[in-house]
């Protein structure tokens, strides 16, 4: 009976590391957001005073809040789809046989090495109104990240470069996993390119592509470096990302509580778009 009992636990204790882990720097930071939602807390970040639910329904009564909703909807729908459409593209020229095209591969996956902080500096200084090579080269005189018309498209464009990269990794093995005889068999048929690609290459790429979009829908929701750099959440709240806008209550206003209910909507939103990508799945993913 013993040596059943051992055989029966002794696979789980090599779980313990790792459960430690996840319970130290996940777990326990998840829950302890939810517990500082519910309160008011000291300039320390300490709970004072319970409030229940007081915390989310200042945030449903904050214009602040919903802009800052509305801001990343548009943020994440800019890079997610720029991204990916620059890794798709350049996934497909790396595709072919041509000489050199090691180093363009490599190129291409280049964003995916470099830190958004020092992206965001050379950005900046590229986008300067008086220096910046963006104005010089278009011939324009555009303070372009202290412009509420362009700040946002500045910053969601430099997110979906930043992102393009391990995109460009993920088509890439996604499109040598596609059977080249099928094209053969296609253009035999009298098939042309737009109809190949969107016949046979898109319904390859489909599980790629769905597992592609939704690991861009939360890195894009979860983006900071970027626009504390660039914008600092301006001019106005143009770029008040949801993340950024967490940041400043508790760093800036010492709101921790306020915060705390922030990222919890924000966990909230993330999953519920995530378990709806999950239920459309079978719609749109051929395995």
């Amino acid at each position: 009976m013993k040596n059943r009992i051992v055989k029966f636990f002794a696979p789980y204790t090599y779980l313990v590391p790792s459960l430690l882990i996840f319970g130290i720097f996940l777990f326990f930071p998840f829950f302890k957001t939810i517990y500082l939602s519910l309160y008011k807390t000291n300039k320390m970040g300490q709970a004072k005073l319970f409030v229940g639910l007081g915390n989310y329904m200042e945030l449903f009564q904050s214009k602040s809040f919903y802009n800052s909703i509305v801001v990343t909807i548009i943020f994440v729908l800019i890079s997610v789809c720029v991204s990916m459409l620059i890794g798709l593209l350049a996934a497909m020229l790396c595709n072919k046989s041509l000489p050199g095209i090691r180093f363009f591969s490599t190129a291409y996956a280049l964003p995916m090495a470099i830190a958004s902080s020092s992206a965001a500096i050379v950005f900046k200084i590229m986008l300067n109104p008086s220096v910046g090579i963006m104005n010089k080269l278009l011939r324009l005189n555009v303070n372009w990240i202290n412009d509420p018309k362009y700040a946002l498209i500045c910053v969601a464009l430099l997110t979906a470069w930043l992102n393009s990269g391990i995109n460009f990794l993920y088509f890439s093995a996604g499109l040598s996993n596609i059977d080249e005889t099928i094209y053969e068999r296609a253009s035999v048929d009298g098939a042309n390119e737009w109809q190949k690609f969107r016949r046979l290459t898109l319904p390859g790429l489909s599980p790629i592509l769905f597992y592609t979009l939704v690991v861009n829908i939360i890195q894009a929701f979860q983006s900071f470096g970027q626009v504390k750099i660039l914008t600092q959440g301006g001019p106005g709240e143009s770029t008040n990302l949801i993340v950024y806008s967490i940041y400043r209550d508790a760093f800036f206003n010492f709101r921790f509580g306020s915060a705390a209910a922030q990222s919890v909507l924000l966990f909230i939103i993330i999953m519920t778009l995530t378990l709806l990508m999950f239920r459309l799945e079978k719609r749109g993913v051929s395995y």
